[in-house]
């Protein structure tokens, strides 16, 4: 799952988005950045800690302006080219946690999300494996421009799903893992290369692009 020793790496921001420190999207995002690096990029590993926030409230926003978490998030993502979040489910939906730092980030001018590439992954007890989460969690990030990768991965009954080294006991779900990224990273890698994918966006009254007008070509 090697790529081309003679580009320039991409750079990836890699985290669980879940604050207990055993927490199975923690292993995740941990295991995904270490396939992401055999690919030949930078890994930026971080955690939802590195980034606390208060709920939203734009009477703060107004008093004190944004965060210091949240503009360290939005500076962590403003230097990759692509982002994978690892994210629970809670209760069939994106943690009320993760929306709040994508709702804070966002009021940042020009906003970050906006045409990053992303890869959604999750883990979690049930049979389902987090797969509503990050079904609700392409929502908004779509909204805000971000370039959602297709495909996304889900692993079920997390708490036994794990080696004492890192992998996914079950090979199968190895190697979907392992798949799945390097499908991602092919994109990622060929559009920091060769510009596959152009587009504006315009998300706000105010929010503007140097950006010509919207091309798209796929291969």
């Amino acid at each position: 799952m090697t790529m081309d020793a003679q580009s320039a790496p991409v750079r990836v921001l890699v985290f669980g988005a879940a604050r207990r420190a055993g927490s199975t999207n923690a292993q995740l995002a941990s295991l995904a950045s270490n396939l992401i690096a055999e690919t030949g990029a930078e890994v930026d590993l971080a955690r939802m800690r590195d980034f606390d926030m208060p709920l939203y409230d734009g009477d703060v926003e107004d008093s004190e302006g944004l965060p210091a978490g949240a503009l360290a998030l939005c500076e962590r993502i403003k230097r990759c080219d692509a982002f994978v979040i690892s994210s629970p489910e809670y209760n069939a939906s994106v943690p009320g946690l993760l929306k709040n730092a994508i709702d804070w980030v966002s009021r940042v001018r020009p906003q970050p999300f906006k045409t990053k590439h992303a890869l959604l992954v999750s883990s979690s007890p049930s049979m389902i494996g987090g797969n509503r989460g990050l079904w609700a969690l392409r929502v908004p990030l779509e909204h805000l421009g971000t370039r959602v990768y297709p495909d996304m991965f889900s692993l079920p009954r997390a708490y036994e799903a794990f080696t004492e080294d890192g992998r996914l006991a079950h090979p199968g779900s190895h190697e979907r893992l392992a798949d799945t990224i390097c499908g991602f990273m092919r994109l990622v890698r060929a559009d920091v290369e060769f510009v596959c994918l152009q587009r504006r966006w315009y998300e706000f009254p105010g929010d503007r692009t140097d950006a010509p007008v919207t091309h798209r070509s796929e291969n």
